[in-house]
Formats: C-alpha cells, sequence, structure tokens
C-alpha cells in the first residue's frame, strides 16, 4: 500500500505528533508498505530525505516551537502523482492539513484524519486568544473529520469525546506506538554523573515540551513538596520551552534548586537512558490525547504518578502501574511520589508499567493502522485522477477548491451557531413581549 501522510510537525521537532508520525511511517515501511510524507521545512531538518517531501514554512510561529506551512499545491502535484498514493492520511485538521483533504479530493483518493491533539488547549499560541477562539478550534476539528472517509483517535477517552462533538462517527481507536524492546533497554547512569545527580537517589522525572498547556507549574510545585521532604531525593526534567523559566523560579521560591536538573531535549537512545535514570515519572497534563510519554515511561519500567484525564486514564490504573489522582491536588501528588520511594512499592508497580506498555507495541499499532486503511478504501474505493488528462486534473483541482470552500462554509455555520449559544443576550431570547413592557398600575377614580 501507499500512504501519503501529511503533518505541520516532523522531525527534527521533538513532540507527541512528530514522534507519533515517525514511528508509523518506520513500522509500515517495515511491514513493506510505501510512505510519503509532506511536512514543513524545518532548520536542523536531515539532508537525505526519499521519502519526505518539504514545503515552505515560517519557524517558531508567535514565539512557539511550531512552525507555518505555507504550502504552494502546484509544488505538490507532480511528487504525488509520481508516489501514486492508494490513501491520504492527514495528522492535523488545518494548514497542511487542508492540503491533505485538497488532495484526496483532486485524487479521489480516502482521507484519513488522526486527531492526536486537543486544539483547544492550545489557542494561546495565536493571537487574540479567547473562548471565542477555543470555539473554533473545536468546530475545526469537529467539521474537518466530516471530510474522512475514517477518523483515529489515540484513545477511548478522544472517541468518546468525538461522538459527544457529533463528529464524523466512523472513529477508529489506534493509540500512538511505542517500540517497547527498545525502550526497555537502557542506560540512566551516565546521565546522572553528567547532571551531578548521585547513583543512588531516588529520582522522579518528567519528559516533553515544556509548555504552558502541560500544567508544569502545579506539577514543579508538588515535585517541589516532595523534594523539601525526601532531602536525598533529586528531580530529572527532559525537553526545553517557554515554562522552564517558571519551573526553575518554583524550585527557588521553595528551596530545592539544586536537585532539579534540567537535560534540555533528548532523542534516539539519549532519550531512552533519561527513561532509565528515573525512578519515577510524573505527569500532570490535560490537554493530552493518549500521553505517548506516559508509555514511554512504562515501557522503561516506571510507575507513573498522574492525575486523571483524557487518554491517561485508560493508560494508567491506581495501584497497578503508578498512581492515578482524581484532580489537581499537589499534596496529594507529592504523598504518591513520597509513596513511591519505597523501593517495594515501587516494584510491584514497575511490573505492572511493563505489563501496561506491551498493549501499546508499535508493531500491533500499525496493524491496527492499516485495518483502518483497508477500511477506508473499501467505503471510498480505489479510484485515483493521477492519470486523467491534463483538462481533467484541472477540473479535479477546482472541484477540490471548492469541495474545501463548503467545507469551511459549514465551519462557519457551526462558529455562529457557537457564538448563538454563548450569546450575553441568548438568555433574553423566548421572554414574552409583556416582559418588556412596564407593570400597568390599578388608577382609582377619583
Amino acid at each position: 500500500m501507499n500512504v501519503l501522510m501529511f503533518t505541520n510537525t516532523y522531525c527534527p521537532i521533538v513532540g507527541g505528533v512528530s514522534e507519533s508520525v515517525q514511528r508509523l511511517k518506520t513500522r509500515l515501511q517495515a511491514e513493506g508498505h510505501q510512505v510519503l510524507v509532506v511536512a514543513p521545512k524545518l532548520t536542523g531538518q536531515p539532508e537525505d530525505e526519499d521519502d519526505v517531501v518539504r514545503v515552505a514554512a515560517v519557524q517558531h510561529f508567535n514565539g512557539s516551537d511550531f512552525s507555518l506551512p505555507v504550502p504552494i499545491p502546484g509544488q505538490l502535484y507532480e511528487a504525488i502523482e509520481a508516489f501514486d498514493p492508494d490513501i491520504v492520511h492527514s495528522h492535523h485538521p488545518f494548514l497542511l492539513g487542508d492540503t491533505a483533504a485538497r488532495a484526496a479530493e483532486t485524487y479521489g483518493l480516502p482521507l484519513v484524519f488522526t486527531h492526536h491533539t486537543l486544539y483547544e488547549h492550545y489557542t494561546h499560541y495565536v493571537p487574540g486568544d479567547s473562548p471565542r477562539m477555543q470555539r473554533f478550534a473545536v468546530a475545526l476539528s469537529t467539521q474537518y473529520t466530516r471530510l474522512c472517509e475514517a477518523v483515529i483517535a489515540p484513545s477511548e477517552s478522544i472517541r468518546e469525546l468525538l461522538f459527544a462533538r457529533d463528529a464524523n462517527p466512523n472513529v477508529w481507536v489506534v493509540p500512538s506506538g511505542v517500540d517497547t524492546r527498545r525502550f526497555a533497554q537502557g542506560d540512566g547512569a551516565a546521565l546522572r554523573l553528567a547532571l551531578g545527580i548521585p547513583q543512588d537517589a531516588y529520582v522522579v522525572g518528567h519528559v516533553g515540551r515544556l509548555a504552558r498547556e502541560k500544567n508544569l507549574p502545579f506539577l514543579i510545585e508538588a515535585v517541589a513538596r516532595m523534594l523539601e521532604q525526601l532531602p536525598e531525593a533529586h528531580c530529572l526534567v527532559v525537553g526545553d520551552g517557554d515554562a522552564r523559566a517558571a519551573m526553575e523560579g518554583v524550585a527557588e521560591r521553595m528551596g530545592v534548586a539544586s536537585r532539579l536538573h534540567f537535560s534540555g531535549r533528548l532523542q534516539g537512545q539519549a532519550l531512552i537512558d533519561a527513561y532509565h535514570a528515573m525512578d519515577v515519572f510524573g505527569f500532570a497534563s490535560h490537554s493530552e490525547t493518549q500521553g505517548m510519554v506516559v508509555v514511554e515511561a512504562m515501557a522503561a519500567g516506571l510507575p507513573v504518578v498522574a492525575i486523571t484525564a483524557p487518554g491517561v486514564r485508560e493508560v494508567l490504573k491506581d495501584g497497578h502501574n503508578g498512581r492515578l489522582l482524581p484532580g489537581d491536588d499537589r499534596e496529594a501528588m507529592a504523598d504518591a511520589m513520597i509513596e513511591l520511594a519505597r523501593p517495594d512499592c515501587r516494584e510491584a508497580m514497575a511490573k505492572g508499567a511493563l505489563a501496561t506498555a506491551k498493549a501499546f507495541d508499535e508493531t500491533a499499532c500499525a496493524r491496527r493502522c492499516l485495518e483502518v486503511y483497508r477500511g477506508a478504501i473499501a467505503v471510498g474505493g480505489p479510484f485515483s485522477h493521477a492519470d486523467d488528462g491534463t483538462w481533467d486534473r484541472v477540473r479535479s483541482r477546482l472541484g477540490a477548491e471548492w469541495y474545501m470552500l463548503c467545507h469551511r462554509g459549514r465551519i462557519l455555520r457551526s462558529i455562529l451557531q457557537e457564538e448563538w449559544e454563548h450569546a450575553e443576550w441568548q438568555p433574553l431570547i423566548g421572554r414574552s413581549q409583556e416582559d418588556d413592557e412596564p407593570e400597568s398600575k390599578e388608577v382609582t377614580p377619583k
């Protein structure tokens, strides 16, 4: 099968979606399938990428780690037609996601979309962030599913959320896979030595982008409370981002900064070794659809302490592979981390973590994704415009533009409906005319 993928984030960016796309691509290719990825041009990208087409992009949009792709559709047609795809897989509902929908419509191909992210948690990266922008993000992703033959949800929580939002009902649960055998083998001693962490110290760690939507001030306050009560404990944070300064500020204020260690971004075996430098993994994000780092940590044999959130609650079972806490309670999270400082308590949950991770092995997840592809092809039909003549191609491209224009019209109607429902004066609707008239007064004749 020839799979054409579109993603707004790809290597060398470190993040959940980027890693998910790379792992799926690699595993599908290992299974004998062909994959072509369309992604933004990025500083530091690999030089040789025979299976990647890069499009122009604005780097670090609005000060974030994200790029803003600016695709010129004509540049892609030749590469797409030479690849001759069987299916289009979009990993975002906007930017290159729009290009994916155009390509699918132009060439008569089925479109599959993975709903990787709760986009309403990321609107602070867009100028003019507001509740209205959050509703727009929900409408954008929900209406996009209606363009697709099939939708992939990384967890059952997200599948239920899509149903509640009246999205395309053809939703399949396919988690992002992890190479569990590789993550099980690591050496954290060298990283501990390099960062000045004693080999016998109890280490609580975290991996991910240090970004506002990850609830990191809460996490580091809980960790700092743990460090206050366990003078021999340390904390290791892998990743970088704007939230680092706030995390350091909390540690300074609580007098534990000397035991808070930042490694920066790590990839490959260095990342795996970092997991193995930890004893317990801490996680506090509300914005995950799966929490791939949680599975990675479990594959490295780490119990996880996290708050309940979509995607996380399917993986983390309280008392079996870690501690799942009901809400943002700093003291409760600190207490859970202190509890797991006991080796006997930690050992039992580490075994549970390894057992859980096996269900997320990337080979099994890739095969489930192939089932989605085959189902979408069966629904949409194996039809392509790639061999049409020049006029037919032009007509198909014009048809694709009209298709996307109608899509945006549906988004606009959805947004207007949301605005109507959230308008401040909406409660006034339904009042009778008499309600707006002054009360009549009985007049006594003189």
